[in-house]
């Protein structure tokens, strides 16, 4: 669950649609927010800076990270204000503050897939003053690090590497054709005659991987792979008919337990969204996708709106202005 300490953005911040167990609004004093906070238990902290008095003072932001855990914190800083100059972005670096955004968009995107140094390196080299135009295309190449996308089969037979190959085709329809699929122990992605579709073995994934370290996006599907550390995300593919879920359910009566927090997709699914919702309570968790059956020898509309909801498409912004350095993080 997330916390969100709101203040001028707090309207902006009305339309995150994520799960909250205490939000907040007003301005506060950075030891005051310290307190409140230190010993209380969340995932995220989304934080609108606003809310915090003397936040163009980098040292209100220094004692905030000797305070509270920076690193489940997204910093929603205001457009356009002197937080989002190259030179103050530098210094939040310093302390260890590396995610944060100026857009909705970008705070939906840092909760799920937060930065590490590498991915903010670029941003402090350029704290000496503002970066020329090939040097932002240069940082957006660099931050548009290569997904790595790991699709698992939950209930038997969920469909995972058909999922793969429809994804693959439909991405290569965006990013051209460096879309790579893998699959894991397993020799079934020859029959789709894709030579950008290989089978390799558990043993040989990361070499696999560093050889196409330059593809914007990876599919792997993982089949009996228990070691999903090389994924940056992985999908868990349920099938909810009746068969599947009692199989489930008698095999693993524990299994929605481990999958909280995780990334669910109901796959070739009939449920309504009642239906959805009556699986959520009755499981405990959430759905991030309701996918239904899919003819896999045409286009699907719909998994443009789940590549979407993934931040795997990318949408144009014709938005012009001066802190342009901002567009990395509209996703």
């Amino acid at each position: 669950m997330n916390v969100i300490v709101s203040n001028e953005q707090r309207d902006l911040l009305l339309n995150l649609d994520v799960d909250v167990i205490k939000s907040i609004s007003g301005e506060y004093e950075v030891t005051e927010l310290i307190e409140m906070f230190k010993n209380f238990f969340y995932n995220k902290m989304i934080l609108d800076v606003t809310a915090l008095k003397n936040f163009h003072n980098i040292k209100t932001f220094q004692t905030l990270a000797m305070g509270l855990d920076v690193e489940k914190i997204v910093f929603f800083l205001p457009e356009g204000s002197d937080v989002c100059t190259p030179s103050f972005l530098s210094r939040l670096i310093s302390l260890g503050i590396y995610n944060f955004t100026t857009n909705i968009d970008g705070v939906r995107y840092l909760l799920d897939h937060p930065n590490s140094y590498k991915q903010v390196a670029k941003i402090q080299q350029m704290g000496g003053g503002t970066p020329r135009d090939d040097e932002l295309s240069n940082l957006s190449t660099s931050r548009k690090a290569t997904r790595i996308i790991g699709v698992r089969n939950v209930t038997t037979h969920a469909g995972a590497t058909t999922l793969v190959y429809m994804l693959k085709r439909e991405l290569k329809i965006h990013y051209g054709d460096n879309i790579i699929a893998i699959e894991i122990n397993k020799n079934d992605f020859k029959f789709f005659n894709d030579k950008n579709m290989i089978s390799t073995s558990i043993d040989l994934i990361n070499s696999l991987l560093s050889q196409y370290s330059a593809a914007p996006v990876i599919l792997i599907d993982l089949n009996d792979c228990n070691d999903d550390s090389f994924c940056t995300d992985v999908l868990y593919l349920i099938e909810p008919s009746i068969i599947k879920l009692n199989k489930l359910m008698k095999k693993n009566r524990n299994i929605f337990s481990r999958l909280q927090d995780k990334t669910i997709v109901l796959n070739k699914s009939l449920l309504t969204n009642k239906d959805i919702g009556d699986f959520e309570y009755e499981a405990r968790t959430r759905i991030f996708y309701n996918l239904p059956p899919l003819d896999e020898r045409k286009r699907n509309p719909i998994l443009d709106d789940f590549l979407a909801r993934m931040r795997l498409l990318v949408k144009k912004d014709n938005k012009k202005d001066s802190n342009r350095i901002f567009g990395l993080f509209r996703r």
